[in-house]
Protein backbone atom coordinates (compact mmCIF):
# COMPACT_ATOMS: atom_id res chain seq x y z
CA UNK A 1 0.00 0.00 0.00
CA UNK A 2 1.38 3.36 -1.02
CA UNK A 3 2.15 5.91 1.70
CA UNK A 4 1.52 9.61 1.21
CA UNK A 5 3.69 12.49 2.30
CA UNK A 6 2.35 15.52 4.13
CA UNK A 7 2.42 17.78 1.07
CA UNK A 8 0.41 15.30 -0.99
CA UNK A 9 -2.23 14.88 1.70
CA UNK A 10 -2.65 18.61 2.15
CA UNK A 11 -2.91 19.45 -1.54
CA UNK A 12 -5.08 16.70 -3.02
CA UNK A 13 -8.78 16.47 -2.07
CA UNK A 14 -9.15 13.17 -3.90
CA UNK A 15 -6.02 11.61 -2.41
CA UNK A 16 -7.83 9.85 0.42
CA UNK A 17 -5.06 8.46 2.58
CA UNK A 18 -5.95 4.88 3.56
CA UNK A 19 -3.75 5.09 6.66
CA UNK A 20 -5.97 7.82 8.14
CA UNK A 21 -9.11 7.16 6.10
CA UNK A 22 -9.51 10.88 5.37
CA UNK A 23 -10.18 12.88 2.21
CA UNK A 24 -9.08 16.46 2.93
CA UNK A 25 -9.95 19.73 1.22
CA UNK A 26 -6.73 21.50 0.19
CA UNK A 27 -6.10 25.00 1.49
CA UNK A 28 -9.36 25.14 3.46
CA UNK A 29 -9.42 27.91 6.06
CA UNK A 30 -11.68 27.05 8.99
CA UNK A 31 -12.92 29.43 11.66
CA UNK A 32 -13.55 26.78 14.28
CA UNK A 33 -15.56 27.97 17.23
CA UNK A 34 -17.04 26.09 20.16
CA UNK A 35 -20.37 24.91 18.78
CA UNK A 36 -23.29 23.60 20.78
CA UNK A 37 -25.00 21.20 18.39
CA UNK A 38 -28.73 21.32 18.93
CA UNK A 39 -30.41 18.03 19.86
CA UNK A 40 -33.95 17.48 18.64
CA UNK A 41 -35.92 14.26 19.09
CA UNK A 42 -33.28 11.58 19.80
CA UNK A 43 -30.77 11.21 22.68
CA UNK A 44 -27.75 11.31 20.34
CA UNK A 45 -27.25 13.45 17.28
CA UNK A 46 -24.61 12.68 14.66
CA UNK A 47 -23.68 15.56 12.41
CA UNK A 48 -22.13 13.76 9.46
CA UNK A 49 -20.02 15.70 6.98
CA UNK A 50 -19.60 13.77 3.77
CA UNK A 51 -19.31 14.14 -0.01
CA UNK A 52 -20.81 12.06 -2.84
CA UNK A 53 -17.38 11.29 -4.34
CA UNK A 54 -15.46 10.70 -1.10
CA UNK A 55 -13.99 7.21 -1.27
CA UNK A 56 -13.38 7.11 2.49
CA UNK A 57 -17.08 7.85 3.07
CA UNK A 58 -17.89 4.90 0.82
CA UNK A 59 -15.45 2.91 2.93
CA UNK A 60 -17.44 3.47 6.16
CA UNK A 61 -20.79 2.41 4.69
CA UNK A 62 -20.54 -1.03 6.39
CA UNK A 63 -19.99 0.54 9.81
CA UNK A 64 -22.64 3.22 9.33
CA UNK A 65 -25.30 0.79 8.14
CA UNK A 66 -24.63 -1.52 11.09
CA UNK A 67 -24.77 1.42 13.52
CA UNK A 68 -28.18 2.42 12.21
CA UNK A 69 -29.53 -1.09 12.68
CA UNK A 70 -28.20 -1.53 16.22
CA UNK A 71 -28.62 1.99 17.63
CA UNK A 72 -30.83 3.82 15.13
CA UNK A 73 -33.76 4.17 17.54
CA UNK A 74 -31.60 6.52 19.61
CA UNK A 75 -29.81 8.36 16.80
CA UNK A 76 -30.57 11.36 14.67
CA UNK A 77 -28.12 11.58 11.76
CA UNK A 78 -27.83 14.97 10.11
CA UNK A 79 -26.22 14.53 6.68
CA UNK A 80 -24.19 17.58 5.67
CA UNK A 81 -22.37 18.11 2.39
CA UNK A 82 -18.76 19.27 2.66
CA UNK A 83 -17.66 20.20 -0.86
CA UNK A 84 -14.65 17.92 -1.36
CA UNK A 85 -13.84 19.01 -4.91
CA UNK A 86 -14.78 22.61 -5.78
CA UNK A 87 -12.91 22.39 -9.10
CA UNK A 88 -9.50 21.48 -10.53
CA UNK A 89 -7.90 24.91 -10.09
CA UNK A 90 -5.49 23.79 -7.37
CA UNK A 91 -2.02 22.55 -8.28
CA UNK A 92 -0.39 19.58 -6.60
CA UNK A 93 2.25 16.98 -7.12
CA UNK A 94 0.18 13.85 -6.52
CA UNK A 95 -3.25 14.23 -8.09
CA UNK A 96 -3.48 17.31 -10.28
CA UNK A 97 -5.84 16.11 -13.01
CA UNK A 98 -8.81 13.74 -13.18
CA UNK A 99 -6.94 10.84 -14.75
CA UNK A 100 -4.68 10.65 -11.67
CA UNK A 101 -7.69 9.64 -9.56
CA UNK A 102 -8.52 6.39 -11.37
CA UNK A 103 -5.69 4.25 -10.02
CA UNK A 104 -5.86 5.82 -6.59
CA UNK A 105 -9.53 4.94 -6.19
CA UNK A 106 -8.86 1.32 -7.04
CA UNK A 107 -5.99 1.26 -4.55
CA UNK A 108 -8.15 2.49 -1.66
CA UNK A 109 -10.89 0.10 -2.75
CA UNK A 110 -8.68 -2.82 -1.75
CA UNK A 111 -7.93 -1.20 1.60
CA UNK A 112 -11.57 -0.54 2.52
CA UNK A 113 -12.79 -3.78 0.88
CA UNK A 114 -15.54 -1.84 -0.86
CA UNK A 115 -15.77 -2.04 -4.67
CA UNK A 116 -14.61 1.10 -6.46
CA UNK A 117 -13.52 1.48 -10.06
CA UNK A 118 -11.97 4.67 -11.37
CA UNK A 119 -12.97 4.60 -15.02
CA UNK A 120 -15.13 7.71 -14.80
CA UNK A 121 -11.96 9.78 -14.35
CA UNK A 122 -10.62 8.47 -17.67
CA UNK A 123 -13.80 8.46 -19.72
CA UNK A 124 -16.08 11.24 -18.44
CA UNK A 125 -14.39 13.01 -15.52
CA UNK A 126 -16.21 15.13 -12.98
CA UNK A 127 -15.13 18.76 -12.79
CA UNK A 128 -16.54 19.24 -9.27
CA UNK A 129 -18.42 17.46 -6.51
CA UNK A 130 -20.68 20.47 -5.98
CA UNK A 131 -23.54 19.52 -8.39
CA UNK A 132 -24.31 16.14 -6.78
CA UNK A 133 -23.91 17.71 -3.32
CA UNK A 134 -26.49 20.37 -4.20
CA UNK A 135 -28.74 17.64 -5.57
CA UNK A 136 -28.59 15.83 -2.21
CA UNK A 137 -29.63 19.04 -0.44
CA UNK A 138 -32.53 19.33 -2.88
CA UNK A 139 -33.53 15.74 -2.11
CA UNK A 140 -33.49 16.44 1.64
CA UNK A 141 -36.18 19.07 1.13
CA UNK A 142 -38.51 16.31 -0.08
CA UNK A 143 -37.71 13.37 2.20
CA UNK A 144 -34.72 12.62 4.43
CA UNK A 145 -34.83 8.84 3.97
CA UNK A 146 -35.16 9.09 0.21
CA UNK A 147 -32.28 11.58 0.24
CA UNK A 148 -30.06 8.98 1.95
CA UNK A 149 -31.08 6.38 -0.65
CA UNK A 150 -30.41 8.98 -3.36
CA UNK A 151 -26.91 9.67 -2.03
CA UNK A 152 -26.26 5.93 -2.00
CA UNK A 153 -27.43 5.58 -5.61
CA UNK A 154 -25.25 8.50 -6.74
CA UNK A 155 -22.27 6.78 -5.13
CA UNK A 156 -23.08 3.49 -6.82
CA UNK A 157 -23.33 5.31 -10.14
CA UNK A 158 -19.91 6.93 -9.79
CA UNK A 159 -17.98 4.20 -7.91
CA UNK A 160 -19.37 1.14 -9.70
CA UNK A 161 -21.02 2.27 -12.94
CA UNK A 162 -18.34 4.87 -13.81
CA UNK A 163 -20.96 7.54 -14.49
CA UNK A 164 -20.52 11.28 -14.21
CA UNK A 165 -22.88 12.30 -11.41
CA UNK A 166 -22.51 16.00 -12.16
CA UNK A 167 -24.73 15.55 -15.23
CA UNK A 168 -28.38 16.35 -14.65
CA UNK A 169 -29.63 13.36 -16.60
CA UNK A 170 -27.64 11.04 -14.30
CA UNK A 171 -28.84 12.87 -11.19
CA UNK A 172 -32.44 12.63 -12.43
CA UNK A 173 -32.10 8.89 -13.09
CA UNK A 174 -30.87 8.28 -9.54
CA UNK A 175 -33.74 10.39 -8.21
CA UNK A 176 -36.31 8.42 -10.17
CA UNK A 177 -34.94 5.10 -8.90
CA UNK A 178 -35.41 6.11 -5.25
CA UNK A 179 -38.83 7.68 -5.80
CA UNK A 180 -38.12 11.40 -5.63
CA UNK A 181 -40.25 13.94 -7.49
CA UNK A 182 -37.88 14.94 -10.29
CA UNK A 183 -39.63 18.21 -11.20
CA UNK A 184 -39.51 19.38 -7.59
CA UNK A 185 -35.91 18.22 -7.32
CA UNK A 186 -34.93 20.27 -10.38
CA UNK A 187 -36.70 23.35 -9.07
CA UNK A 188 -34.94 23.12 -5.72
CA UNK A 189 -31.63 22.13 -7.34
CA UNK A 190 -31.69 25.35 -9.37
CA UNK A 191 -32.86 27.38 -6.42
CA UNK A 192 -32.87 27.01 -2.63
CA UNK A 193 -30.66 23.90 -2.50
CA UNK A 194 -27.64 25.99 -3.50
CA UNK A 195 -28.20 28.18 -0.45
CA UNK A 196 -28.59 25.12 1.78
CA UNK A 197 -25.31 23.75 0.44
CA UNK A 198 -23.54 27.04 1.13
CA UNK A 199 -24.93 26.93 4.68
CA UNK A 200 -23.48 23.44 5.12
CA UNK A 201 -20.08 24.69 3.98
CA UNK A 202 -20.22 27.67 6.35
CA UNK A 203 -21.33 25.54 9.30
CA UNK A 204 -18.59 23.03 8.54
CA UNK A 205 -15.98 25.77 8.74
CA UNK A 206 -17.31 26.76 12.17
CA UNK A 207 -17.10 23.16 13.33
CA UNK A 208 -13.57 22.87 11.99
CA UNK A 209 -14.33 20.30 9.30
CA UNK A 210 -11.31 19.83 7.05
CA UNK A 211 -12.04 16.48 5.45
CA UNK A 212 -14.36 13.53 5.21
CA UNK A 213 -15.84 11.55 6.73
CA UNK A 214 -16.20 13.70 9.84
CA UNK A 215 -18.85 12.85 12.44
CA UNK A 216 -19.75 14.85 15.52
CA UNK A 217 -21.59 12.82 18.18
CA UNK A 218 -23.52 15.08 20.58
CA UNK A 219 -25.98 14.63 23.45
CA UNK A 220 -27.15 18.20 24.04
CA UNK A 221 -25.20 18.53 27.30
CA UNK A 222 -21.98 20.11 26.02
CA UNK A 223 -20.53 16.63 25.47
CA UNK A 224 -19.14 15.75 22.08
CA UNK A 225 -17.08 13.06 20.38
CA UNK A 226 -15.57 13.61 16.94
CA UNK A 227 -14.71 10.73 14.64
CA UNK A 228 -12.50 11.71 11.74
CA UNK A 229 -11.80 9.39 8.86
CA UNK A 230 -12.19 5.65 8.40
CA UNK A 231 -12.64 3.88 11.75
CA UNK A 232 -13.53 0.37 12.93
CA UNK A 233 -17.10 -0.27 14.02
CA UNK A 234 -16.20 -0.30 17.72
CA UNK A 235 -15.20 3.38 17.50
CA UNK A 236 -18.68 4.30 16.25
CA UNK A 237 -20.33 2.17 18.92
CA UNK A 238 -18.15 3.61 21.70
CA UNK A 239 -18.97 7.16 20.60
CA UNK A 240 -22.68 6.43 20.98
CA UNK A 241 -22.10 4.82 24.38
CA UNK A 242 -20.09 7.79 25.59
CA UNK A 243 -22.89 10.19 24.63
CA UNK A 244 -25.66 7.97 26.01
CA UNK A 245 -24.35 5.35 28.49
CA UNK A 246 -27.85 3.97 29.11
CA UNK A 247 -28.37 3.06 25.46
CA UNK A 248 -29.28 -0.55 24.71
CA UNK A 249 -28.02 -2.28 21.60
CA UNK A 250 -30.85 -3.55 19.44
CA UNK A 251 -30.35 -6.96 17.91
CA UNK A 252 -31.30 -6.35 14.30
CA UNK A 253 -32.80 -9.81 13.88
CA UNK A 254 -31.97 -10.26 10.21
CA UNK A 255 -31.30 -13.99 10.34
CA UNK A 256 -32.74 -14.31 6.82
CA UNK A 257 -30.40 -12.49 4.40
CA UNK A 258 -33.29 -11.54 2.10
CA UNK A 259 -34.92 -9.62 4.95
CA UNK A 260 -31.74 -7.59 5.27
CA UNK A 261 -31.78 -6.90 1.54
CA UNK A 262 -35.30 -5.57 1.85
CA UNK A 263 -33.85 -3.00 4.23
CA UNK A 264 -30.71 -2.36 2.17
CA UNK A 265 -31.38 -3.45 -1.46
CA UNK A 266 -27.68 -3.31 -2.36
CA UNK A 267 -24.90 -4.70 -0.20
CA UNK A 268 -21.23 -5.26 -0.84
CA UNK A 269 -19.69 -8.33 0.77
CA UNK A 270 -18.01 -6.23 3.47
CA UNK A 271 -21.31 -4.56 4.31
CA UNK A 272 -23.08 -7.90 4.59
CA UNK A 273 -20.44 -9.56 6.74
CA UNK A 274 -20.05 -6.52 9.00
CA UNK A 275 -23.78 -6.36 9.67
CA UNK A 276 -24.21 -10.11 10.11
CA UNK A 277 -21.02 -10.54 12.18
CA UNK A 278 -19.66 -13.38 10.07
CA UNK A 279 -16.46 -14.10 8.17
CA UNK A 280 -15.98 -13.01 4.57
CA UNK A 281 -15.77 -16.65 3.49
CA UNK A 282 -19.08 -17.61 5.06
CA UNK A 283 -20.71 -14.41 3.83
CA UNK A 284 -19.59 -15.00 0.28
CA UNK A 285 -20.86 -18.59 0.34
CA UNK A 286 -24.27 -17.43 1.57
CA UNK A 287 -24.60 -14.64 -0.97
CA UNK A 288 -23.41 -16.73 -3.91
CA UNK A 289 -25.94 -19.43 -3.01
CA UNK A 290 -28.71 -16.81 -3.09
CA UNK A 291 -27.47 -15.72 -6.52
CA UNK A 292 -27.66 -19.32 -7.73
CA UNK A 293 -31.21 -19.56 -6.37
CA UNK A 294 -32.16 -16.44 -8.32
CA UNK A 295 -32.98 -14.48 -5.16
CA UNK A 296 -30.13 -12.00 -5.65
CA UNK A 297 -28.32 -10.54 -8.61
CA UNK A 298 -24.75 -9.36 -8.53
CA UNK A 299 -22.76 -6.66 -10.22
CA UNK A 300 -19.14 -7.65 -10.63
CA UNK A 301 -16.45 -5.05 -11.17
CA UNK A 302 -12.71 -5.57 -11.13
CA UNK A 303 -12.40 -4.54 -7.49
CA UNK A 304 -15.34 -6.46 -6.06
CA UNK A 305 -19.01 -7.33 -6.17
CA UNK A 306 -22.26 -5.58 -5.28
CA UNK A 307 -25.16 -7.90 -4.46
CA UNK A 308 -28.59 -6.62 -5.43
CA UNK A 309 -32.17 -7.53 -4.53
CA UNK A 310 -34.82 -6.12 -6.88
CA UNK A 311 -37.80 -7.76 -5.13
Amino acid sequence: MKTYNKAEKESDPLMCDPATGVCEIPGLVVDKQLQQIEITNKPVKITYYTDPICSSCWGIEPQLRKLKLEYGDNLEIDYRMGGLLPDWSYNSGGISKPSDVAGHWEEVSAYYEMPIVGGVWLNDPLDSSYPPSIAVKAAQIQDDEKAIAFLRKLREFVFLDERNITRWEVIAEAAEIVGLDIDQLKQNYDGVAKTLFEEDLAYGRKLGVRGFPTMFFSNGQNDQVTLYGFRPYTDFENAVLKMFPEVKKKEHGYTDPIQLFRKYPTLALKEYTTIMGISDQIGKEQLEELVLQGKLEKQTVKTGVMYICHK
